[in-house]
């Protein structure tokens, strides 16, 4: 997207005639980008509560008034509208056809099952009998799952962004019968209000402009793909970046976000507030460069940077401190009321940058809110296989029986709840038994002052917290004082303060449960499986470093680190049954109920590549290595520009799809080209010889793509910024463990070498007792089957760290190991 906002003044002048042809009111329209579902929101709107949405378990058709195309579909998404009496398509060749045997526009929605804005507009208008005439009479209407189809997003929602400057869900685009894009916005309400039009005049504006200046939409729409497709299918000048611009990128995008950061509150940028990982990844890989160049102060500055957003998060409502997990982002600066949807790409993503926040400070408290993730994932996230779901919906029904469902409502407490439950004694045993306890008075005095509970509700914190009071007389749960001065207040011990706050945490757990959940979306995305497969192996290894006899709280269980491996390699395993084609070695995108129709995208081998590489490293198998690289090659195959250099984000094999996409940007989720090229950065330093030099040369390549990007956009981009310091390090640090793998000591030197933190380092482990392990190492790195050979013990582990080509004396305990790794790190600077 490098040129992409370069094109908006280009765009709108070519649309402006076509705009003219929907009224003035019409282009008014672009004021509905900013919401909710949008990455541009800049507050809560106002609505009623909203309608129950379709159940995405099929029933009969018989139970409802209308029923479409979408009731076949596997997706929850599409499912959630097969009851509506809009004659609702798939995104398909059916579609398509019909549009072009009637000769009329299609109306294109985009979504996804947890998008509240959404539901309101599925309730508003597709739900509306006078909204569904307009468009079965003169529209094709098909309604696709962005998380199912990112490619067909990609394609209108980069329409949408590059004409008007931003961009969400729902989105909603007129195409002609041959997808060309002719208009498009997000959420429409469904009447005219405040001078602004609603999607019944949309509708019929864009129907009388398809009859009578159609010729001059679709030219339109024809020239809006043609400069998209030019400007997003960048190619590099060079073959890699210049050697300053790598340091300097990454020392630019720190600056950059440096200017935007809260002092009070922490975070980059104002309100809304994302918890944007890949932002805190490179601050904490900027800082660990400042320190290994000896500029301590400043190294400091920004690590602090970070750790007081990690505090802030963790202490805000955007935390679910009675379930574990995070919210999609906070409407107000003090990440205090969120917006409740909770999706994997964010759990996989912050449980990473915490445990690298442990690894730097060897602070539990960022130990334990990794658990915290991870444990709230394998609670209420994980299926029957091991895979692993995508979402949770911010609505959910106030209570049993209601026909209406509400945002946040199984999340908040009124404070008289809070009072009768802390004070209530819950036996769960063949019957429900409940007696009050007098004594547990004072526990909900000691919660209610800690999470800042009032009687009339505490979304009152800023003005952007609740401005139109949908949470009136509600609380979200926040810490605004530190616990140590709570305990002392209440004069209690930090450890017993503690242990009761988990203890009520527990008990309101046990009842919120009871309440109607929100709507669960078990769609598995291989993408966002590969980030949480990287987080749950990761921490298998570094909670090892947990001082022995560290206590936990509720909603972190405290279990065996190896639990986490397990469920690691579970997802793993998964995704290679049933979304692995091993004869084409071609991945799936996504599965309910079957593989999806859409094949894998670049996020998806690029990500799983990236959590099979934690998985090899800090688990140890050879195989997940192995497959690492056969999807490398296959990654190659069908998504690398071999001569313009980078990865196109499709196959390009699905000629419905319009564009084929470099995509650069870092946002919610990383990019697959910042993650590729980290990837390849990584296999390149465990390889030797031609196939480490393809690697290296790739990710040059890649990189050298990007190059402007990199020298004046480095915020948009800070994975990217990382990958480009990563490839200029001369050479990178590699540990070597040589031993039998099934062992205690094994696992033990292995969480050794993982507990400081340095991204520059790879771990490789060989057994040479294991045929076919030296085999795979004697064909991609002799000299690591040869270390092997030379310093095998059958009844040790081996450590060697190597670096610029030179290897340390081996060491055979965990200690050394560990002081021989923070001996390197000082040496270098």
């Amino acid at each position: 997207m490098v040129k992409l906002f370069r094109l908006s003044s280009s765009l709108l002048g070519r649309h402006f005639f076509c705009k003219s042809l929907l009224s003035s009111s019409l282009i008014r329209t672009t004021e509905y980008l900013n919401y909710p579902c949008s990455s541009a929101f800049a507050g809560r709107f106002h609505t009623h509560k909203v309608l129950a949405m379709a159940e995405t378990t099929s029933s009969s058709s018989s139970s409802h008034s209308h029923t479409n195309r979408l009731s076949a579909e596997h997706s929850p998404y599409l499912l959630q509208h097969a009851h509506n009496p809009v004659n609702w398509y798939p995104w398909g060749e059916e579609a398509f056809a019909e549009a072009r045997r009637r000769d009329v526009p299609i109306f294109l929605s985009i979504g996804y099952s947890t998008c509240h804005w959404c539901h309101v507009m599925e309730v508003e208008s597709f739900e509306d009998e006078e909204v569904a005439r307009l468009l079965n009479d003169s529209f094709v209407s098909m309604k696709v799952d962005r998380e199912e189809r990112p490619d067909v997003d990609k394609v209108y929602m980069t329409f949408v962004q590059a004409l008007y400057g931003g961009g969400g869900w729902p989105l909603s685009v007129f195409l002609s019968p041959d997808l060309k894009p002719l208009m498009g916005g997000t959420y429409f309400p469904p009447d005219d209000k405040y001078g602004r039009p609603g999607f019944k005049t949309i509708l019929r504006k864009v129907k009388d402009a398809w009859f009578s200046n159609r010729d001059m939409l679709v030219k339109s729409g024809a020239f809006a793909i043609e400069q998209l497709s030019e400007a997003l299918s960048a190619s590099a000048s060079s073959k890699k970046l210049p050697d300053e611009l790598p340091q300097n990128a990454l020392r630019l995008c720190a600056e950059q976000l440096s200017q935007s950061y809260d002092s009070q509150y922490g975070g980059f940028g104002s309100a809304p507030k994302f918890p944007r990982p890949v932002e805190i990844q490179m601050m904490l890989y900027h800082s660990k460069k400042l320190d290994d160049a000896g500029n301590y102060s400043e190294s400091k500055k920004v690590l602090q940077m970070v750790l007081l957003t990690l505090q802030c998060m963790t202490r805000g409502g955007i935390h679910d401190h009675i379930g574990g997990g995070f919210h999609r982002y906070s409407v107000d600066e003090l990440w205090h009321v969120p917006h409740f949807e909770k999706m994997l790409y964010d759990q996989g993503q912050l449980v990473n940058v915490y445990l690298d926040a442990f690894s730097i400070t060897n602070d539990v408290f960022y130990s334990s809110l990794s658990r915290d993730i991870l444990d709230y994932l394998r609670r209420d996230m994980i299926g029957p296989e091991g895979e692993i779901f995508s979402a949770e919906d911010a609505d959910s029904a106030e209570h049993k029986g209601a026909k209406k469902k509400k945002e946040g409502a199984f999340y908040t407490w009124t404070s008289q709840e809070i009072e009768i439950l802390l004070v209530l004694v819950i036996s769960a045993s063949s019957c429900l038994k409940i007696k009050i306890d007098d004594s547990l008075g004072e526990h909900s005095t000691l919660f209610k002052d800690c999470y800042y509970v009032k009687p009339l509700g505490n979304c009152d914190l800023s003005r952007m917290s609740d401005p139109h009071d949908e949470f009136k007389g509600g609380n979200v749960l926040i810490e605004l004082t530190d616990t140590s001065a709570l305990a002392r207040k209440y004069g209690l011990p930090l450890e017993k303060y503690l242990d009761i706050l988990g203890e009520c945490r527990q008990k309101l757990f046990d009842v919120r449960s009871i309440r109607p959940r929100p709507h669960l979306d078990d769609k598995v995305i291989v993408s966002w499986n590969g980030l949480a497969i990287s987080s749950l192996a990761r921490a298998s290894k570094i909670l090892m470093g947990e001082a022995e006899g560290t206590k936990y709280n509720f909603p972190v269980v405290g279990c065996d680190p190896k639990e986490y491996m397990t469920a690691a390699e579970k997802a793993a395993s998964f995704i290679r049954r049933h979304l692995y084609n091993e004869q084409t070695r071609r991945l799936e995108h996504s599965f309910r109920n079957g593989p999806s129709k859409a094949p894998g995208f670049l996020d998806d081998y690029a990500f799983l590549i990236s959590g099979l590489l934690d998985l090899y490293e800090v688990v140890g198998g050879i195989h997940w290595l192995v497959w690492a690289t056969e999807l490398q090659d296959k990654q190659d195959e069908l998504f690398l520009d071999r001569e313009g250099g980078g990865y196109f984000n499709t196959p390009g094999e699905d000629p419905s799809v319009l564009l084929r996409v470099k995509e650069d940007h870092d946002g919610a989720e990383p990019s697959g080209n910042s993650v590729s090229a980290i990837n390849l950065i990584r296999l390149a330093s465990m390889m030797t010889g031609s196939k480490s030099e393809y690697y290296r040369q790739n990710a040059e390549h890649l990189l050298a793509v990007f190059e402007s990007r990199l020298k004046d956009m480095a915020m948009a981009v800070p994975l990217m910024c990382c990958a480009a310091a990563m490839i200029s390090v001369p050479s990178h640090k590699q540990i070597v463990l040589v031993g039998h793998k099934s062992s205690l000591e094994f696992d033990n030197m292995l969480a050794a070498a993982h507990a400081s933190y340095d991204p520059n380092r790879t771990v490789i482990h060989i057994d040479p007792t294991d045929d076919e392990e030296m085999e795979i190492w004697e064909g991609n790195n002799s000299n690591i089957a040869l270390m092997a050979r030379n310093n095998f013990a059958a009844d040790k582990v081996v450590a060697l760290v190597c670096q610029n080509f030179t290897c340390s004396p081996p060491v055979t305990d965990p200690r050394s190991l560990k002081a021989l790794l923070l001996k390197k790190q000082s040496s270098v600077v």
